[in-house]
């Protein structure tokens, strides 16, 4: 697969990751409050999906293409970041705060 197309499933997938672990959760935890430990788990898989997003993209960072390709990949490993520490205090939010103090 070419650099510029790893770059761009990279720096698409942690969003999408992000948006269905937010969606999921929300339906999960809204349904019934009492089944957190459904929620831990979907964070650590989709915790685990957005640094698998990171991976697809780390041996293209230095490659010796053109200077775009290469900004495209730390573009995309940046976000992927970004998502996967979101997901993560999401995820440890989950673990503090019981979810039917309502």
């Amino acid at each position: 697969m070419r650099i510029r197309a790893r770059a761009w499933i990279a720096l698409v997938l942690p969003p999408i990751i992000w948006f269905a672990f937010e969606q999921g959760l929300s339906a999960v935890l809204h349904g019934d409050c009492t089944r957190s430990g459904l929620g831990i788990g979907w964070g650590v898989i989709s915790l685990a999906l957005c640094l698998g997003a990171l991976w697809f993209g780390w041996p293209y960072r230095t490659r010796q293409s053109p200077l775009s390709d290469v900004w495209l990949t730390r573009s995309a490993m940046l976000v992927a970041g970004f998502f996967a520490l979101a997901i993560l205090f999401q995820t440890l939010a989950i673990l503090w705060i019981p979810s039917c103090v309502a």
